[in-house]
């Protein structure tokens, strides 16, 4: 079974050929896992499909074993069987601590239980991503709440949350989906202002109200909860990914090739469609496929956002294509402080990319060449797999179990459109 942290394998690229071809892809990463987590809220069984073939379900899926949910998991046909019939409150520290998206599952255990133990999660290591508007809007429902370096606990006095008006410092993923799924068993109305917009956050909202909740304001920046008793069970189908969607465009179109992608949901990527077509990108969009072709890229300037803003889940792999446009194109990160982590590994490889603070520079085109570099995360590690596409020679990718969290079936799908790629053990590379 796929495990984010155990593999030592590396990926041996060589760069040259253009993608061409049909890929089929997956259920949202961002997406299963916290539809996962949401299982808690009712006792009767919650079915998934589309679950992607990723690292992190099958370690979400421990998550949740360790909580007393009865897990039933096939990657290999995308489903994904749970059932939280007397869930405990306390999670286990091991399997918590492999995963960030763990947090998710705070809030529903308070929702449902009136209490939550969780140790810290882990996860990318791409700046600080602390939970501290989680545990105030919890607060603010009337939970109390102890945190130390290892663990929190949540406690509702009364053994219920109490609906609150809360306002979220910034558009937090995390906090917006903990508070969403906290509100929808607590008692009278919760109302979550500057809340967080994207795809994901909006399929897990219409998994809820399938199981019985009361959510107004979807895809708005203020979502409106009025808590119900219980929910009961669901069958529900996992959104496409769109941040896998935007990876094999941007490699498309970075190889200069003609590739059809489908599963997407085009409307969820219209500002990187936007500037993938500002750099001279030709996509053809249909109701749930993109055509992506590329001769000759030009620069173009981005900057990340929360949604609908530039994903900073895409900025490494944008900065790999902006490495082969024609110009001088500027890169503002604005999420995660430690996503440009990735710069030094591409400049390894030829790149021109100068840093000032949460800006980067890039100076193209240049001529990458092959070398071994480290995939730091997920989205890094697909950006490495980028640059070795287009590299003279060959590159290894290590670390790619950070690539496994968030990518089904990579190499197979990147070797069918053409991609000379192969995933080998590290001690073959080593001899």
């Amino acid at each position: 079974m796929l495990d984010p942290t155990a593999s030592t394998d590396v990926f041996r690229v060589r760069g040259g050929n253009a993608l061409h071809g049909t890929v089929t892809l997956s259920g949202a990463k961002n997406s299963a896992l916290k539809l996962m987590a949401a299982s808690l809220l009712t006792a009767e069984p919650v079915e998934l499909t589309s679950v992607p073939a990723i690292a992190d379900v099958p370690v979400m899926a421990d998550v949740l074993t360790g909580l007393g949910v009865q897990v039933e998991l096939d990657l290999e046909e995308g489903r994904c069987r749970l059932q939280a019939t007397s869930p405990s409150a306390h999670a286990p520290a091991d399997a918590v601590s492999r995963i960030r998206a763990s947090i998710a599952c705070l809030g529903p255990l308070a929702g449902r239980l009136g209490r939550a133990r969780l140790a810290l999660p882990g996860g990318d290591r791409i700046g600080a991503r602390a939970i501290d508007m989680h545990l105030r809007g919890l607060e603010a429902m009337g939970a109390q709440v102890v945190a130390s370096d290892e663990e929190v606990t949540v406690q509702a006095p009364s053994g219920r949350l109490n609906g609150a008006r809360i306002t979220l410092d910034f558009p937090s993923v995390g906090a917006t989906e903990n508070l969403l799924m906290a509100g929808v068993l607590a008692d009278g109305e919760t109302v979550i202002d500057n809340a967080a917009r994207e795809p994901e956050i909006q399929d897990l909202a219409r998994m809820l109200i399938a199981m019985g909740a009361r959510v107004h304001g979807i895809g708005s920046p203020t979502l409106e909860i009025d808590g119900v008793h219980q929910l009961r069970g669901v069958r529900w189908r996992t959104c496409p990914d769109r941040i896998e969607a935007g990876t094999y465009a941007m490699a498309a179109a970075v190889t200069g090739g003609d590739l059809v992608i489908s599963n997407v949901r085009p409307g969820e990527l219209t500002l990187p469609l936007m500037k993938l077509r500002a750099a001279g990108v030709v996509i053809d969009e249909h109701e749930d496929a993109l055509r992506v072709r590329a001769d000759g890229l030009t620069a173009v300037d981005v900057v990340t956002l929360p949604y609908p803003g530039f994903p900073t889940d895409l900025q490494p792999q944008m900065m790999v294509l902006l490495s082969q446009a024609v110009g001088d194109a500027r890169c503002t990160e604005n999420v995660f402080e430690s996503r440009f982590s990735f710069v030094d590994e591409l400049r390894r490889m030829g790149a021109e990319i100068e840093i000032t603070g949460h800006h980067a520079v890039i100076y193209g085109p240049t001529r990458l060449h092959g070398t071994t570099l480290s995939g730091l995360d997920v989205r890094a590690g697909a950006a490495g797999v980028m640059a070795g596409l287009v590299a003279e020679g060959e590159t290894i990718v290590r670390d790619v179990h950070h690539i496994d969290r968030g990518y089904a079936h990579l190499v197979p799908r990147l070797r069918s459109l053409g991609a000379d790629i192969e995933r080998l053990g590290a001690a073959v590379t080593d001899a």
